[in-house]
């Protein structure tokens, strides 16, 4: 039995507000790690924290107590996530697939696909203005890159550039996010 919890059950505030000290933070950026909302993140783990002050007789945990909080805060997270509707039909997930590599989903569930889809939208949504017009015009309205040109009065090479830029930047943060799904 894990002592720590044994105390919270007793209802020991000393106890839970140093675990809660020891943890939050790390929890917060973990929780971060699926939502890229920090107000979302710190909400998710203050009430994985309330739920286990107000719970604790109940609860049975198999492993650690360090992996319980883990699992509570990412099940919290899919579920936000799922609260707000993340819905596609795979259509610009479809693009960063091809943009990223071609077998790095094939281990992984639709669910981990919504929350990558999701991080995909938040980071093309951070991107350059020029850049992030340029990812839509190709990806999302099927544009040629001469059309893109032709539509933003830049030349074709700097459509290129952009892409590529963009890709980069995609891959580089998706990368991130996978390893936090521990997908390999």
């Amino acid at each position: 039995m894990n002592l720590i919890l044994e105390e919270i059950r007793k209802q020991n505030r000393r106890v839970f507000k140093n675990f809660f000290d020891k943890h939050y933070k790390e929890l917060v950026v973990y929780a971060n790690g699926y939502l890229f909302d920090l107000d979302s993140s710190e909400d998710i783990v203050q009430e994985v924290f309330i739920y286990i002050w107000e719970n604790a007789d109940k609860i049975k945990i198999k492993s650690s107590l360090k992996g319980y909080l883990l699992a509570m805060v990412r099940n919290r997270c899919f579920n936000f996530l799922k609260s707000i509707k993340i819905t596609d039909d795979y259509e610009f997930l479809e693009f960063n697939i091809n943009l990223i590599t071609e077998h790095v989903f094939d281990s992984v569930t639709d669910e981990d696909k919504k929350i990558v889809y999701h991080q995909i939208l938040k980071i093309v949504d951070t991107l350059p203005d020029k850049m992030q017009q340029i990812v839509k015009l190709k990806f999302l309205h099927n544009y040629k890159y001469s059309e893109i040109a032709e539509e933003l009065g830049v030349s074709i090479n700097t459509v290129k550039t952009q892409l590529k830029r963009a890709k980069l930047r995609i891959t580089e943060l998706v990368t991130s996010i996978l390893i936090l799904l521990q997908i390999h």
